[in-house]
C-alpha cells in the first residue's frame, strides 16, 4: 500500500504490539488489544489496516491495488505464530471486525472464519477429530460473509436455517448432525450466490479483501450513521480492520464464548456481569440470537477459565482506570480476548461507579467528576414497581437495562419510531438487532424472546437508558398479525404492558411505581474536594472480591400510553 499511514499494517502477536497504535490510528478495539497483548493477556495473533485506508476506501468506493499483496504477506506473521495456513493445512481461519475510533456496539460488520472453504473443513476436520465443528464453521463463515459482504438479505438465511432445522426435526441448529451442517452450509452458499451481490469466493485470499471492503464499507450504513449522530460522534471519519486469528469456542463443552462486564452497568454494583454461551462462537452472544448462561454456570463448570477470567478482570480495571467490557472465547479451557473497552452504563450506574473507583483509589475525584460531566445527577432516579396485591406478572425474563418502563406494544422497529413521539412504546421483538436502532431510541423499553444483557442491543439499550428485558420464554410473536401471546395473555398493537427490570417481570396495563435518589452518592460527589489526588498507594480492585451477578435497580420512564389501534 502506498500512502503515509495507509501504508501501515499494524501488528498484535506475541507481546510485542507497538506502542503507537492509537485510537485514531488503529481505532479502540485493536489499541485496547494492543495493550492486552503487552500485559502479557493471551491474545490471538492479529494484523490491523489502519483508518486511514478506511477513509481512502470510501472516498475512491474501491482499496488499492497493493492491498492484496500486502495482505498475503502480513499474514505470515500470522502463520508463524499459530503454526497454520491461510488455504494450507493446517488452516488458517480468521475474524476480521471492525475497529472504530469510539466504541460502536454491534454497528458495523464481522465476519468470522475467513478462509473456510469445503477443502479446509475437511483440513480442519483431520486436525481436530471433529467433523460438527468443522462444518459448523463453515455454515458460520458462509452466513456471516453472506450478509456482510454478499449483501444477501438475512430473512432469506433465516428461511434457510429454519427449513433445515424442519428437515432434521430439531428445534436449534447445535442440534444438527455434521451431515446437516454441511447441507446448511451449501444451501446458505447457493442462497448468497442467488440473492446476494456476489458468490462466496472459493479463494481464501479472496475472501478476506472481500471481507476487509465489507467492514469498510459499513462505516456508512443506516444504523452506524444514526448511532455516530445520536452519540456526537458525526466528526470521526472510519473504522480500522482487525483480522485476528480464529478462537474457537464451537470446539466442544470446554469452549465457549462470553461477554463480562467487570461491575454491573446497570447498578454500579462491585461484580462480574457475565453472558456466556457454551460450545459456540462470540456472535451468538452478542448478536441477540442465544439465550446465555451466567457467571455461575461458567464457574462451576469451567473453574480454572473463571479464575483466569476474574483476575484479569481486576487487572484490566487497574490499567483502564474504569469498568470494563470484555469479549471473550475459551477453546478446549483456554481463555482468550478479543475485545476490551469501556463499558456503557446507565446514568444510575455512571455515578455509582465513579464514587467506587475513587473510594478504591483506581482514579481520582477530578478525573471522577470529569467523567460524570455529561450526566445529569439532578435527574437520576430509580422506579419500582409497587403492584397491588394479587397483581401476578404474565410473563418472566431477564433484566438486561433495570427500571420501570410502561408503554404500548409495537412489534416493529419503524412502527415505533413513528409511534414513539406521540406516545410511550415498548418495543416488542423475538431478538433485538443494532438495525433496530431508531425504533429503539424511540420506544422507554425492549422485551425480546431470545438473546442475552450483553447483546449489542442490550448494551445500546443501557446506554440510551431504555429498560430491556431479554430471553422470555413466555413470548411468542405473531408478526403479520401485529399479535403476541405472554403465557395466557393475547397483546395486540397497543396495549399496554409494564416492564419490571428489578424482577425480570412483565405486567400487563400500567402498575403503580415508587421513586428514589441516589442521596448517599450524590453527597459523596458533591463533597469532593477540588484539584486533591487520591491515595493511589491502596488496591485498586481485590480479585476474590467479585462474585456472580444479581439484578439491580435504577430509573428510567414510567407514562402512560395513548396509542391510535
Amino acid at each position: 500500500m502506498t500512502g503515509g499511514d495507509a501504508a501501515r499494517v499494524f501488528s498484535i502477536e506475541g507481546g510485542r504490539s507497538e506502542s503507537d497504535m492509537t485510537p485514531a490510528l488503529v481505532g479502540g478495539k485493536a489499541a485496547n488489544l494492543a495493550r492486552l497483548d503487552r500485559l502479557g493477556l493471551a491474545v490471538p495473533p492479529a494484523i490491523v489496516l489502519p483508518t486511514s485506508l478506511c477513509r481512502r476506501y470510501l472516498e475512491r468506493g474501491t482499496l488499492p491495488d497493493d492491498v492484496r499483496p500486502s495482505l498475503a504477506g502480513s499474514l505470515r506473521q500470522i502463520e508463524r505464530a499459530t503454526g497454520c495456513t491461510l488455504g494450507g493445512s493446517p488452516p488458517l481461519l480468521v475474524s476480521v471486525r471492525s475497529s472504530p475510533p469510539s466504541s460502536m456496539p454491534g454497528m458495523l460488520r464481522t465476519v468470522v472464519n475467513v478462509g473456510t472453504t469445503e477443502d479446509t473443513a475437511l483440513a480442519l476436520t483431520r486436525r481436530t477429530g471433529n467433523p460438527w465443528q468443522a462444518w459448523d464453521v463453515y455454515r458460520r463463515f458462509v452466513r456471516s460473509f453472506g450478509e456482510a459482504a454478499g449483501q444477501c438479505p438475512a430473512q432469506v438465511l433465516d428461511r434457510i436455517e429454519v427449513e433445515q432445522l424442519g428437515r432434521a426435526q430439531v428445534a436449534r441448529i447445535d442440534d444438527l448432525d455434521a451431515i446437516e451442517l454441511r447441507r446448511l452450509a451449501r444451501d446458505t452458499a447457493a442462497a448468497v450466490a442467488r440473492h446476494g451481490g456476489r458468490a462466496i469466493p472459493t479463494d481464501p485470499l479472496d475472501q478476506l479483501v472481500a471481507a476487509v471492503e465489507a467492514v469498510f464499507a459499513s462505516w456508512n450504513a443506516p444504523a452506524a450513521v444514526e448511532y455516530r449522530r445520536i452519540n456526537g460522534l458525526e466528526a470521526e471519519t472510519g473504522t480500522a480492520a482487525l483480522i485476528q486469528a480464529m478462537a474457537f469456542g464451537n470446539a466442544g463443552t470446554r469452549s465457549g464464548s462470553g461477554v463480562c462486564f467487570t461491575r454491573n452497568p446497570a447498578t454500579g454494583a462491585r461484580e462480574l456481569y457475565v453472558d456466556f454461551a457454551f460450545n459456540a462462537q462470540g456472535d451468538d452472544v452478542v448478536g441477540g440470537r442465544e439465550t446465555v448462561q451466567d457467571a455461575a454456570s461458567l464457574a462451576a463448570r469451567l473453574p480454572d477459565a473463571w479464575a483466569q477470567l476474574t483476575h484479569a478482570a481486576a487487572r484490566l480495571e487497574r490499567e483502564f482506570g474504569d469498568m470494563q467490557d470484555v469479549e471473550f472465547t475459551i477453546e478446549e479451557g483456554v481463555l482468550f480476548f478479543l475485545q476490551c473497552r469501556s463499558g456503557k452504563r446507565t446514568p444510575w450506574a455512571a455515578l455509582q461507579i465513579a464514587v467506587d473507583l475513587v473510594q478504591e483509589g483506581v482514579i481520582d475525584a477530578e478525573t471522577a467528576r470529569a467523567r460524570l460531566e455529561r450526566v445529569d445527577l439532578e435527574a437520576i432516579r430509580r422506579v419500582t414497581l409497587r403492584p397491588d396485591a394479587g397483581t401476578e406478572p404474565i410473563g418472566r425474563a431477564t433484566a438486561a437495562s433495570v427500571g420501570v418502563a410502561s408503554g404500548a406494544v409495537v412489534f416493529d422497529a419503524d412502527r415505533a419510531s413513528a409511534l414513539g413521539a406521540r406516545t410511550p412504546v415498548v418495543l416488542v421483538r423475538d431478538e433485538m438487532s443494532t438495525d433496530d436502532l431508531r425504533g429503539l431510541a424511540a420506544s422507554v423499553g425492549v422485551l425480546t424472546a431470545s438473546g442475552g444483557r450483553t447483546s449489542h442491543a442490550a448494551v445500546v439499550a443501557r446506554q440510551l437508558g431504555r429498560v430491556c428485558l431479554v430471553g422470555c420464554g413466555d413470548l411468542h410473536i405473531d408478526q403479520q398479525g401485529a399479535t403476541c401471546t405472554i403465557g395466557p395473555r393475547r397483546l395486540c398493537e397497543g396495549d399496554v404492558v409494564t416492564l419490571d427490570g428489578e424482577a425480570g417481570a412483565v405486567y400487563a396495563g400500567k402498575l403503580p411505581v415508587v421513586t428514589e435518589r441516589p442521596a448517599a452518592a450524590l453527597a459523596i460527589v458533591r463533597g469532593w474536594p477540588r484539584h486533591v489526588e487520591c491515595d493511589r498507594s491502596r488496591t485498586a480492585v481485590e480479585i476474590d472480591s467479585f462474585s456472580p451477578p444479581h439484578e439491580g435497580r435504577h430509573v428510567t420512564h414510567c407514562c402512560t400510553p395513548d396509542i391510535p389501534r
